[in-house]
């Protein structure tokens, strides 16, 4: 349910006043660095316009860089922390009355701060300590033996980095066994069956990037009954639910292709609430059960520690200006947990030869969780096209237009 908020009074009354508690000092050294960016609803539209140290409110996009138009209910959504404008892109909710869109985009950690009062990453004060006090080790794994004989440094770890390695959780033959039903799920999805995503290599062919609809298969679906994956799950100490009853969701496959240029097949930097929902459907955690190699040679998972206690825009893993992260070199069987909120990247394969990654992914999120417009998935909007293909991005809303527009 979307709170009913006043356009006007917001911008003239409330989130002044959120500015000048705080949020205004978080946000706006980030905001004058992107340019000023104007929403225009229809009761009107405001100008948000970086200081250096604050953020200032003016009526009217005259003098906006980028001005885009939202219905009101898409605008609440945003200042709840229910929308993200991706999510309103993919929605087709957004018009591009001026400038670049991705402006819009890159906007988001500051609207977050302005709104929200949550903080934007930054490297040089993010101080990670484990429970002796001393520096995180940041690629630190575990074992199962370890976290049943005492998960208390295993918690500590997931709490404070974001996420969490557990090697040799399964052997090669159950691996194998998973594979085998992989191999099924990729050889039976079509083209625009709205339960898989795909992209296209540099000769044009299309490419399977994942398949939503493994707890078809028995094998796989048995993963929601595994002491195991039930051992990880418990270590954010508090109750989550799976989807063992989905068809869909409830287990995904995801494959790594090398020479993908078009879709999705290679993430960006992202949160994965990054499609709405975070204050109706968080927390949320994420379990990869790696299948096959998570070297770089076969496109690898990375995270940006500590990253869920901030904000942090949405980047290219291949951009010049994008975080390098932390490289968590799993092999088959291993078993990575992440928060939802945590920035993580999936890499394209820097080599052509296979393997190439090939993983599991099951999601826990709170018994309370669900969609604020009573959709099945916030995913479920980057499905729709004919073909199956999930467009990137910066190709959806940026075809033709300069980055400096």
């Amino acid at each position: 349910m979307i709170p009913t908020i006043d356009f006007r009074e917001f911008h003239e009354v409330a989130l002044p006043a959120r500015l000048a508690a705080g949020n205004g000092a978080l946000a706006g050294p980030d905001a004058t660095q992107i340019g000023p960016l104007a929403i225009r609803t229809p009761d009107g539209a405001y100008t948000y316009r970086g200081t250096g140290d604050t953020v200032e409110i003016v009526a009217g996009d005259a003098d906006a860089k980028t001005v885009v138009g939202l219905d009101l209910d898409s605008w609440r959504g945003l200042v709840a922390d229910l929308d993200t404008p991706p999510a309103l892109f993919y929605g087709g909710r957004v018009e591009v009355v001026r400038g670049n869109p991705l402006r819009f985009v890159r906007w988001e950690p500051a609207l977050r701060a302005m709104f929200h009062g949550r903080p934007i990453f930054d490297p040089a004060t993010v101080d990670l300590r484990d429970r002796a006090g001393a520096p995180l080790a940041i690629a630190r794994s575990f074992t199962l033996d370890e976290i049943r004989s005492d998960d208390t440094d295993a918690r500590h770890f997931l709490a404070t980095a974001g996420y969490l390695w557990v090697r040799e959780a399964f052997d090669l033959a159950e691996v194998a066994e998973m594979l085998a039903e992989a191999d099924l799920l990729h050889d039976e999805a079509v083209e625009g069956d709205q339960q898989s995503w795909w992209g296209r290599d540099a000769g044009g062919r299309a490419v399977l990037c994942r398949v939503l609809t493994g707890a078809r298969r028995e094998r796989l679906q048995r993963l929601h009954r595994d002491d195991r994956v039930g051992l990880v799950a418990s270590l954010p100490g508090i109750e989550l639910r799976n989807d063992a009853g989905n068809d869909r969701d409830g287990i995904t496959v995801l494959w790594k292709t090398p020479n993908v240029v078009e879709g999705l097949a290679d993430l960006p930097w992202h949160r994965d609430c990054g499609m709405g929902g975070h204050a109706s459907a968080c927390p949320r955690y994420v379990m990869t059960i790696c299948l096959t190699d998570g070297s770089p040679e076969a496109g690898e998972l990375r995270f940006l520690p500590g990253s869920h206690m901030f904000s942090h825009p949405f980047i290219d893993g291949r951009d010049e200006s994008a975080p390098r992260g932390v490289s968590i070199p799993v092999a088959a069987g291993d078993i990575t947990i992440h928060i939802g909120d945590v920035m993580h990247v999936s890499m394209p394969p820097t080599s052509e030869a296979a393997p190439h990654r090939v993983s599991v992914l099951m999601g826990f999120a709170s018994p309370e969780a669900k969609h604020h417009r009573g959709e099945r998935h916030y995913n479920d909007v980057l499905l729709g096209a004919d073909d199956g293909q999930v467009a990137h991005l910066a190709d959806l809303v940026t075809p033709d237009q300069p980055s400096n527009a």
